[in-house]
């Protein structure tokens, strides 16, 4: 009897274990969630994050090539300048600079149609002309500075939100709280603090580069301004 009794209990036991593996079986081992199921979490909060990563794209793709076009530099750009100059074929040195289409060329361009004048006068046109160029060059910038401090804060925005919208749907349900009813409000606070943060800090790079390009760009309109003043000094050979 006590064998038989043993007997029963292991299989009583054994099949236990054999139902709750199949049990297992039948349901999926891993919860996957895709990146759709995650941004429609988000709300309209990152639908506005998702506009803001494309304008920052779009802005940094342009000025990259508008800046990369203009830091062009001819080699023998300046010494062909110098001997129209000193050969006195100011015309030709014109013509040069109007075949160029660079920030240098217009800048050299002014100070050209200033020969004959106080060279003070030549100085401040082309510093005036160096410094349109720039600004012209740093348009839509500041876009991706404002980008790069907005969108974070959007994120924390849509953090607030999702954890308010989970703290009332747990006051709604009283004593019948559940995970599967805060998952919507915490899902939301934190894909958009995410969101946010990656729009970002991409923003923010993009926007150091291209300040640093800019920043070099200045520096080679200034060395090429002293340059062209250098030979307005200097005696003709």
């Amino acid at each position: 009897m006590i064998f038989g009794s043993i007997l029963l209990q292991i299989t009583q036991a054994g099949q236990a274990v054999a139902d709750t593996t199949s049990s297992i079986a039948g349901q999926p081992s891993e919860l996957k969630l895709s990146l759709w199921d995650l941004a429609m979490q988000g709300g309209w909060i990152l639908a506005i994050l998702a506009v803001l990563s494309i304008i920052a794209v779009y802005i940094f793709i342009e000025r990259l090539f508008a800046i990369t076009k203009a830091s062009k530099d001819e080699k023998n750009f300046m010494n062909n300048i110098r001997d129209f100059i000193h050969g006195g074929r100011i015309d030709s040195a014109v013509a040069l600079c109007k075949n160029s289409d660079t920030p240098i060329a217009r800048m050299i361009d002014k100070g050209l149609l200033r020969i004959g004048k106080p060279l003070n006068d030549v100085n401040a046109a082309i510093e005036n002309v160096g410094k349109l160029e720039v600004a012209r060059l740093e348009k839509n910038i500041a876009g991706l500075a404002t980008i790069s401090g907005a969108a974070p804060m959007l994120g924390f925005l849509g953090t607030v939100i999702g954890m308010i919208r989970a703290f009332y749907d747990m006051s709604m349900a009283g004593n019948n709280i559940d995970i599967a009813l805060m998952s919507t409000g915490i899902y939301q606070a934190m894909v958009t603090t995410v969101a946010g943060l990656i729009v970002g800090i991409i923003a923010y790079v993009c926007y150091n580069i291209l300040v640093a390009r800019v920043e070099k760009l200045v520096f080679l309109l200034e060395a090429r301004a002293s340059e062209f003043m250098d030979v307005l000094y200097e005696p003709a050979k």
